[in-house]
């Protein structure tokens, strides 16, 4: 029996970030949070699951493309870990051709690094549809409103299109599963103890991508 599958319903989103910028973190949260497995499942109690690669586990970076899919709602969502490095752009180009949208995540102290420039700057020529994730927002020496400048400076540059210059930005605090579409007020070392999940970030790509 053929089941035809509903395109409206299926959104593919390629995760663009420098080493150490959360995002396998985030990644590890969309799929715990989205009950892809079991609550005993071995997974549930380990980390940085899309680093299958014994030397991607060791470095803490990105080769090879890997995608992951959760249903979300009544929406399937494919998310393609992309390399963030300019050695494997072969592979990072092969990978953002399968996305309709990105994911930027940026570290709240660091911002954008130039190896995000050359990916970004792939994803944007390709006309795909961007959400800036602000990352680890709860690091004492994070400046979250900074990081934010420095992407926004980052897009002017790089943006092919004006509509590009619009785009949705969340607050996330990756180890503890949780975004926020506006900064949380008072003392944000303390924002990881705030009542949140990573839902907010799903229902974005289902509306923008």
């Amino acid at each position: 029996m053929n089941t035809k599958i509903d395109q409206t319903k299926i959104r593919n989103v390629a995760i663009i970030a420098h080493v150490d910028h959360g995002k396998t973190t985030l990644v590890d949260a969309f799929l715990k949070q989205n009950n892809v497995f079991r609550s005993n499942q071995e997974e549930m109690n380990q980390e940085a699951i899309l680093d299958s690669g014994d030397l991607e586990r060791e470095k803490g970076i990105t080769i090879k493309a890997k995608n992951v899919a959760i249903n979300y709602k009544d929406y399937k969502i494919n998310i393609i870990d992309t390399p963030g490095h300019a050695d494997f752009g072969g592979e990072v180009e092969r990978t953002l051709n399968m996305a309709d949208g990105c994911l930027l995540v940026v570290d709240a102290q660091e911002g954008p690094m130039p190896q995000t420039r050359f990916v970004l700057k792939k994803a944007l020529e390709l006309g795909l549809k961007p959400i800036v994730v602000i990352n680890k927002i709860d690091k004492s020496y994070a400046n979250p409103q900074k990081a934010l400048d420095k992407v926004t400076d980052l897009f002017l540059e790089l943006a092919t299109d004006e509509s590009q210059l619009e785009f949705p930005v969340f607050y996330a605090i990756g180890r503890a599963g949780k975004a926020f579409a506006e900064l949380p007020s008072g003392d944000l070392t303390k924002s990881a103890d705030l009542p949140g999940n990573i839902q907010p970030l799903l229902d974005a790509i289902v509306e923008t991508v």
